[in-house]
């Protein structure tokens, strides 16, 4: 039920009430009222009869005049107890009237010189009021009957209760409107209430209703203002501390002391390999016993170093620490990229070293050889040149060193302008001429007019070129080396194939990394530093393109470079 419902009903409930006891209390003091005033009326009336009755007036004469004047039963009752005159019966009817000396009245006027009683009358059997005094002669009674009273006390009450009635529906238009005026409000508030417990802080009560409900729509106003406020703050908050989580390179996830898991960034999220919606259970985490055990050292209270774990094919530092209530935090970072770059630097000394270790004992070996003053010249010519070759071998891997060192640490610039490919390719042809000619290699140059004009850095356009060339050249025994150009939709491609040996399909994609060889002692016979390719892809990554290979054993390789249209810085 609605409050103005209740209101209404509550209304109605406690007027009616209110009619009914004002009904039936002031009708009952009505009645006792009348019936006093009636005794005091009738004792005056009986003391009036009184003073005319003597023993020589005819009583039944008295009782009759003294009746119609009145309009009240006269009954006149001699000493003896004989009614002797009554007002309304004659001498008859006076006959078979019960001995009147023997009702309460009577004997108590006797008694005190004046009293009442209420009670049937006999043989009419109507309630009537008695009231009797005492006289010389006997006792003066007069009575009359109480139905007047009761239409007087009814008619009151009817008058009460049409009162009632109107007074009831003047309650119920004024008990509606004011509950209307009170429960519209009241149900204003409670819309606004749940809406703002749903999330839906847009809402405002109403400022206009009256008295206390409008300074509780106030409040209400002013807490929903402050909610807002607040909670803007803490989404602020919470996004802050989102967006700084999923900015860490490190991997961080909070679990509270039912053991959920309630906060994780994306880094976390892809080192454990966690999919599950928040909050899921720990359990849901990697079974690694160093993880699981960070956590519950970290639940327990205590705070664990960082340990350096394998987890799904990555190398990841584990630490964890106790939250400042019931809770854990745990901290992964991904240590692969260290862990690797860390593997190619060893590799790197070992591939330096190694590469510098055999021209350097040909040179030590020849040298201490030269010592020897009885070596015939023609000897000691081949080894000097042996020195001199091996000399200027180590000279070009320091050199490539130098080259992709100052690349790679980002000291060097494309400086992007036209670049003519024929003239560059005649150029490479002509520097590897000799040696294609002693192999009777073809070196064949395909330039079509639309892939003529390259946009890339002269200077790096020819060392890729060349590399590239140089490269076929010194794995190709017959046949052809080919440079062929073509338009692609992002830019100028340069193909340069040969007819050498070709690579196994488990090499190719390690061509480019530095000092790798797929046969390491022919490279080095070859004269090949194992840096060359590594030069290229560095150098047209830096143009903003690509390096692509394909090869077959045994009928050749083909590797590609992009130059765009508009290279990147």
């Amino acid at each position: 039920m609605t409050l103005a419902r209740r209101l209404v009903l509550g209304s109605l409930i406690v007027v009616t009430t209110l009619v009914f006891a004002v009904v039936l209390i002031a009708g009952g003091r009505l009645r006792d009222r009348l019936v006093a005033e009636k005794f005091d009326e009738l004792g005056r009336a009986a003391r009036v009869v009184a003073l005319g009755w003597t023993r020589e007036v005819n009583a039944d004469s008295l009782a009759a005049a003294a009746g119609t004047a009145l309009g009240y039963g006269v009954t006149l009752i001699d000493t003896s107890g004989t009614v002797v005159g009554d007002s309304e019966f004659g001498a008859e009817a006076r006959g078979r009237l019960d001995m009147q000396s023997a009702r309460a009245e009577v004997i108590a006027a006797r008694a005190t010189g004046l009293g009442m009683a209420r009670g049937r009358g006999s043989p009419s059997g109507v309630e009537e009021l008695y009231v009797a005094v005492r006289h010389p002669v006997g006792v003066v009674r007069i009575s009359i009957a109480t139905s007047p009273l009761e239409s007087v006390v009814r008619g009151a009450q009817r008058d009460v209760l049409m009162s009632g009635l109107v007074a009831l529906i003047g309650v119920l238009v004024l008990s509606t409107i004011f509950a209307r005026s009170i429960s519209q409000p009241v149900v204003e508030l409670r819309d606004v209430a749940r809406a703002i417990a749903s999330g839906d802080l847009s809402r405002r009560p109403a400022l206009s209703a009256p008295g206390e409900v409008g300074d509780l729509a106030t409040a209400v106003h002013r807490m929903t203002e402050q909610l807002a406020t607040r909670l803007e703050a803490l989404e602020s908050d919470d996004q802050l501390m989102t967006a700084v989580l999923e900015s860490l390179e490190e991997g961080v996830l909070a679990i509270d002391e039912r053991g959920m898991v309630v906060r994780i960034n994306q880094r976390a999220r892809m080192l454990l390999n966690a999919s599950a919606p928040l909050p899921f259970p720990r359990e849901l985490l990697p079974r690694d016993p160093a993880l699981r055990a960070a956590v519950e050292y970290a639940m327990s209270g205590r705070t664990t170093p960082p340990e350096e774990i394998a987890l799904h094919d990555r190398t990841v530092a584990v630490a964890s620490r106790p939250l400042s209530q019931t809770g854990a935090v745990v901290t992964v970072l991904d240590l692969t990229v260290l862990r690797k770059l860390e593997t190619i630097r060893r590799d790197f000394v070992a591939n330096v070293s190694h590469e510098l270790k055999t021209p350097l004992t040909a040179v030590s070996g020849f040298a201490e050889t030269l010592l020897d003053e009885n070596i015939p010249s023609d000897q000691r010519r081949r080894f000097v040149e042996t020195i001199r070759d091996n000399a200027w071998r180590m000279q070009r891997i320091v050199d490539d060193l130098l080259d992709l060192s100052r690349i790679e640490s980002g000291g060097w610039r494309p400086n992007v302008g036209n670049v003519d490919v024929a003239a560059s390719v005649r150029d490479v042809f002509a520097a590897v001429r000799a040696t294609a000619d002693a192999k009777g290699l073809s070196l064949v140059a395909d330039v079509p007019p639309g892939a003529a004009i390259v946009q890339a850095d002269p200077t790096a356009f020819r060392q890729v070129v060349s590399n590239l060339v140089e490269n076929a050249v010194r794995y190709t025994h017959d046949g052809a080396v080919t440079l062929r150009t073509r338009l692609g939709d992002t830019g100028v491609w340069v193909d340069v194939r040969d007819t050498g040996v070709g690579i196994a399909p488990e090499h190719v994609p390690r061509i480019f990394e530095r000092f790798y060889r797929v046969d390491s002692g022919r490279s080095r016979e070859q004269g090949g530093t194992g840096l060359g390719l590594a030069i290229v892809r560095h150098l047209v990554d830096a143009h903003g393109g690509r390096v692509e290979a394909a090869s077959v054993l045994g009928r050749g390789t083909t590797i590609s470079v992009l130059f765009p249209a508009t290279p990147s810085a």
